[in-house]
């Protein structure tokens, strides 16, 4: 991670208990879970939102930084769809003009894309942030990324977690994540574009305020 690193490491069920602390009355609050691709990004998010949603007056919802991915017929003239994935092939500008409209009290509802990875699609519009939802959990690979323009989100983030994962164990999740395709072809995609992700991600990301290991 860049920078001095005096993060508090931290697990599941105290990181729920953070959350449930938050004063969610009187404003929105978002959370960002951050981490290298196959982190397990979306499946900690699900949790933290089953847990908190199960207390009575919770309303938690998620909002995926995938589904601010180029399209495919953007990329592929550029060149760049052997690079899906890598922060250059994400609507960065868009994905903060979504956090700003969910931050400006407007009370408006909020419909959000979501990538379908099972055609490799962001669904325009898939989900809706309803006024009455007072807590976001944001995940995505970069949303720590001390680069320009993502350094740009960290102002809107009340609490940031990056999901800690061996770099051995990422590249065996990843290598999972492909099997629809041939194993030479599977290597390549990870090897060539998720694993590079993976390391700049680790390696030039801001401090979080907490690590949360998820091997």
């Amino acid at each position: 991670m860049a920078g001095e690193d005096l993060t508090e490491t931290i697990d599941f069920d105290t990181l729920v208990r953070r959350l449930e602390a938050l004063d969610t009355g009187r404003r929105r609050h978002f959370v960002a879970v951050a981490g290298a691709p196959g982190s397990g990004k979306s499946a900690v998010s699900e949790r933290l939102v089953a847990r908190l949603n199960a207390q009575p007056t919770a309303q938690a919802a998620i909002l995926p930084m995938d589904g601010f991915h180029y399209d495919n017929i953007y990329l592929e003239p550029l060149g760049l769809l052997p690079r899906k994935g890598a922060p250059e092939t994400f609507d960065v500008a868009g994905f903060e003009s979504t956090l700003a409209r969910l931050s400006d009290g407007s009370g408006r509802a909020v419909a959000v894309p979501v990538f379908d990875r099972s055609i490799e699609v962001a669904r325009a519009g898939a989900r809706v942030i309803s006024p009455e939802i007072r807590l976001v959990i944001v995940e995505g690979n970069y949303l720590l990324l001390d680069r320009p323009y993502w350094r740009d989100l960290s102002p809107y983030f009340d609490i940031t977690v990056f999901l800690d994962v061996p770099i051995d164990v990422l590249h065996q999740r990843l290598l999972d994540r492909w099997t629809a395709l041939a194993p030479a072809a599977a290597v390549r995609q990870v090897d060539g574009n998720d694993l590079p992700n993976a390391r700049l991600v680790i390696s030039h990301s801001m401090p979080p305020d907490f690590r949360l290991p998820n091997e």
